[in-house]
């Protein structure tokens, strides 16, 4: 972007002036403002939630799934794999009892 001196500042200050008006201005910058706000807050929950779900993947699991459960895991769990486990299981129970 370079470096703007009081020439160039000066210039953008009028034809914004020109282009908006003088009453316009305020409403611009409040606009403007606005924006910029909701864009650092919308970054700002983004970047928590990023920060949340590195968290709960490195915290260590601490429900277990055994061969006998016939339930599967609580649906608001985040884990698929989890899931993915209790299905395996279930498949492979089914299939030994089946050719029993």
């Amino acid at each position: 972007m370079g470096n703007l001196g009081f020439q160039e500042i000066l210039l953008i200050a009028v034809v914004v002036l020109v282009l908006f008006g003088g009453r316009k201005i305020p409403e611009f910058m409040r606009g403007l403002g606005r924006g910029v706000r909701e864009f650092n807050d919308a970054k700002d929950n983004v970047k928590k939630e990023l920060e949340e779900g590195i968290k709960q993947n490195d915290q260590p699991s601490t429900t277990t799934t055994s061969a006998t459960s016939t339930t599967p895991p609580a649906v608001a769990s985040s884990d698929y794999n989890e899931y993915l486990e209790w299905k395996k299981q279930q498949e492979l129970s089914a299939t030994t009892k089946s050719n029993s």
